[in-house]
């Protein structure tokens, strides 16, 4: 019989290459999702963790039901949690808050005028009274306003009274990073602005699951707390997701793949560019397959998923990049003091006899985001398949 008649047929049209739908690390059934690294039951006794999972039971969700569950038990199990921004009352633009409002009432999710510094410091007085307040800046890009507020009163209130008052309550939600269309107003990744704010934390996740237990852990932490969604992640990571109460811990990153050759760091979106970078490296298209040297093909990559980013995991990264003995950093931000370059500086101080590379970053340009040209302002696989050979043949 001839060869062409034993074709399968034509490649799929995204490609044979991993994408966020079809990624390796949602978890798409019932008992690998009860089982995420680090998930804590709310109910949970110190019972073994096999009989922790009896009776627990999960439901298809994509980032924005992830989080709208979590804002729903917390308003249920806490009776002072209020949620308010722009729009939150009807569900919000992402939808994030819908039905919150007919759920538990209008003087408990409730819309606030356009002023994302008023946002804030009504955030900080009423946790300051003791509420749990649950604030939504539409998109991280309009969070300048409130920068003020959060940095020098949120951050520093417990600090300057002496432990006397303090607005630890406070959780301050934005989407954030790259759209495809967003441009320079609304693709924005605004976290590196915060590096230097002592007295607030910063997460970023990944996909629902790690969405729904982060953002618990976040409103229930006794610090301030800004909690970034990639937003092109609302609907296109879907997850089998616990429907009980559980949390994620904060300040604890993730290592997605086991490596000992090279040791990658993002979070957020980037993280599934990165998981289709490294298949790239073991399997290269045929387009670029000159470019990757046959010898690296086996190269097992270490992936980390940083999650929370400030105070960062510092270390899992240093005893990741001690066994590797080099580290590429990739985020979607500008690279002139972006979260990278704090990274790399702390392993270069921590790890510098040990790396075999300098360690590099994989960002996106210093310019404003760019409307048409936004798929070559963030990083993609491509552009990280070629700095992490860089880091390998260096």
């Amino acid at each position: 019989m001839s060869r062409r008649w034993s074709s399968t047929g034509p490649p799929p049209a995204g490609g044979h290459l991993p994408s966020i739908a079809t990624s390796s690390f949602l978890k798409l059934t019932r008992d690998v999702a009860l089982r995420t690294p680090g998930l804590r039951w709310a109910d949970e006794s110190g019972s073994d963790a096999a009989h922790a999972m009896v009776g627990r039971e999960t439901r298809k969700m994509n980032m924005y039901q992830a989080v709208r569950d979590a804002l729903s038990i917390a308003l249920s199990k806490d009776d002072t949690a209020v949620v308010f921004g722009e729009d939150v009352a009807f569900g919000g633009v992402f939808r994030c808050t819908m039905g919150l409002a007919e759920e538990f009432g209008r003087e408990r999710v409730f819309n606030t005028p356009l002023t994302e510094q008023g946002i804030a410091g009504f955030g900080i007085g009423l946790a300051s009274m003791g509420h749990t307040a649950i604030a939504e800046i539409q998109f991280a890009d309009y969070i300048f306003p409130a920068f003020d507020q959060i940095v020098n009163e949120a951050a520093k209130f417990r600090f300057r009274s002496g432990g006397a008052f303090n607005a630890g309550s406070l959780t301050i939600r934005c989407p954030s990073m790259a759209v495809g269309h967003g441009g320079l107003y609304h693709s924005q990744s605004p976290e590196g602005y915060f590096m230097g704010a002592a007295g607030l934390k910063l997460v970023i996740p990944r996909s629902p699951i790690q969405a729904k237990g982060l953002l618990l852990s976040a409103i229930r932490d006794p610090n301030p707390v800004i909690f970034m969604e990639p937003k092109i992640l609302y609907r296109s990571s879907v997850e089998q997701v616990p429907i009980d109460d559980y949390e994620i811990p904060l300040s604890k990153a993730e290592v997605l793949t086991r490596g000992n050759d090279l040791t990658v760091v993002s979070w957020g979106t980037p993280v599934y560019h990165c998981e289709t970078a490294i298949k790239m490296l073991e399997h290269p298209p045929q387009s670029i397959v000159q470019h990757v040297p046959a010898s690296l093909r086996s190269t097992k990559v270490e992936l980390i998923d940083l999650r929370t980013i400030l105070p960062w995991d510092v270390d899992t990264v240093i005893e990741s990049v001690k066994r590797t003995g080099r580290l590429v950093v990739v985020h979607e931000a500008s690279r002139t003091g972006g979260v990278g370059a704090e990274i790399g500086a702390e392993i270069q101080k921590q790890c510098f006899l040990k790396l075999n590379a300098p360690v590099k970053l994989v960002t996106g340009w210093d310019t404003p985001v760019p409307m048409v040209y936004e798929k070559f302002y963030t990083p993609d696989p491509v552009r990280i398949l070629d700095a992490m050979v860089e880091t390998l043949t260096y």
